[in-house]
């Protein structure tokens, strides 16, 4: 880890420089009274979650997504991903030079991260950070039966306190993910009371507007607005309820076939001034891309054709919002 009491050197004032520019919505200099945030505009930086690019290497994973149309790529750097924590050293510049080679800026990845003294993880952040890596998700976090959840959201409050003093060290942002289940964040309710702990400038949620509404249903906005200054970036993707084995499950879906109301969601973004990174997941039948297989069932043509029809419906509805 770099001293703490060294001064950034000029490569990672530059980086948290552009870092901080991209996080804040720009105020308009035409009106010096400025009371909130100025509508976004219609451009958004949307990656592709490399998990559904696994049957590719860096190379071809790289390739496609400049192709499709992409600004880059979420990454995955955990157990079973892209690149694997304990080959990070190697293979985390491969797919980084990958990235550069066809115009992509290594800026967002996925990994397992959660303990500042698991001497592998801070490898991970170390190595991201030196490659110009700005953006990463967190692991996941489960409350324990044998104590409370409010004392569990003690020992998380100081568990992300540590995480985003590291990610300060290294000019990293770090956010946690909503997933639905019982998983710490599933409620939405739940993370404030955790994060508020932090330096929210380098540790915040990775809000997933699918796992809010398959939790929150129609309260959805009302979880939005109360996690709003602490998200860092945006997991697109959608789904609808129905029965598999005569059970009710959220079942996903290819976006706006499902149950998610795109045209709400981004307005409300705009009019609250939400200006993150975007990755995109397609966990629908994508003949195993859907689960990060190296193989596929159906050919890959079709697997960028979905991934582009999804991708064309993410910029044209933000457009309208």
């Amino acid at each position: 880890m770099k001293n703490k009491s060294s001064e950034f050197s000029r490569r990672e004032f530059v980086k948290l420089s552009a870092t901080a520019l991209v996080a804040t919505p720009l105020i308009s200099i035409e009106n010096p009274f400025y009371k909130g945030p100025v509508p976004l505009k219609d451009d958004i930086e949307v990656h592709i979650f490399s998990k559904h690019l696994q049957f590719l290497d860096y190379n071809g994973m790289a390739e496609a997504a400049a192709q499709l149309g992409f600004d880059g790529i979420d990454l995955t750097v955990r157990p079973k991903g892209h690149v694997l924590p304990e080959k990070v050293k190697v293979d985390l510049p491969k797919a980084a030079l990958a990235m550069s080679k066809f115009g992509l800026k290594p800026r967002t990845m996925t990994t397992n991260v959660l303990d500042v003294t698991n001497k592998e993880q801070i490898l991970v952040l170390e190595t991201a950070s030196n490659l110009g890596f700005t953006h990463y998700r967190t692991g996941w976090l489960d409350y324990p039966m044998d104590r409370t959840i409010a004392e569990s959201q003690t020992i998380f409050g100081q568990q992300f306190k540590n995480v985003a003093r590291l990610n300060q060290e290294l000019g990293l942002i770090g956010g946690y993910q909503n997933h639905a289940g019982n998983h710490v964040g599933a409620p939405i309710w739940d993370l404030p009371l955790i994060l508020k702990e932090t330096d929210i400038a380098y540790m915040g949620c990775q809000y997933d507007i699918r796992h809010a509404v398959v939790e929150g249903g129609g309260s959805w906005e009302l979880g939005l607005r109360l996690i709003r200054p602490f998200i860092k970036s945006i997991v697109i993707k959608d789904f609808k309820w129905g029965t598999v084995d005569g059970n009710w499950q959220p079942i996903n879906t290819p976006l706006g076939e499902g149950m998610v109301d795109f045209k709400r969601y981004f307005s409300l973004l705009k009019k609250y001034g939400i200006n993150v990174p975007i990755s995109l997941h397609l966990e629908y039948d994508l003949g195993g891309a859907e689960h990060g297989a190296s193989t596929l069932t159906i050919d890959k043509e079709t697997v960028f054709s979905r991934m582009k029809k999804d991708l064309d419906f993410l910029r044209e509805t933000w457009r309208k919002a």
